[in-house]
């Protein structure tokens, strides 16, 4: 089991810092700063570079916290708020991903939620640290949270489409 743990940890963890990285940076395939405010614009969002700052490195933070196992509930919170984000962004389009549906940001919400509710593992800092086991009832409150604040992060920062 914990083989299984560190593999969707590494797996998880890493695509979702990648992506923050690629929102922020010209690194793995990103289009720089500029090209990330870019994006949020073109998806009705206000804020420009902050909103692709305070993405990128909501995504780049919990990436990286959930790849070494680290404060596995706050970890697995905030990537489930960007991901929560990117999901209403894409919800318009349906289910698959390719329609540029929002397929890939409910496997990383699925699979966060899926590290709530186990935990990290063995081969984590979290268990190193003697953080764990968290308990289980974490779990409905980091997909409270995590869903939350990504859906009040939309409510605040998109703008009402044009009449």
């Amino acid at each position: 089991m914990d083989t299984g743990l560190l593999i969707l940890r590494l797996l998880v963890g890493l695509l979702i810092a990648g992506h923050g990285v690629q929102k922020i940076s010209t690194h793995l395939g990103g289009k720089g700063l500029d090209g990330g405010a870019r994006e949020f614009r073109a998806d009705g969002f206000r804020g420009g570079a902050l909103t692709a700052l305070a993405a990128g490195g909501g995504q780049i933070g919990s990436g990286l916290l959930l790849t070494a196992g680290l404060l596995t509930p706050l970890a697995a919170t905030g990537a489930i708020g960007v991901m929560t984000v990117a999901l209403t962004v894409k919800w318009s389009n349906g289910l698959w991903v390719q329609n540029d549906g929002y397929e890939y940001p409910l496997v990383l919400i699925g699979a966060a939620v899926a590290l709530a509710a186990t935990g990290p593992g063995t081969w984590s800092l979290d268990d190193a640290l003697g953080l764990t086991p968290y308990p289980l009832w974490w779990t409905a409150l980091v997909l409270t949270a995590g869903v939350g604040s990504g859906l009040l992060t939309r409510l605040a920062l998109h703008r009402a489409p044009a009449a």
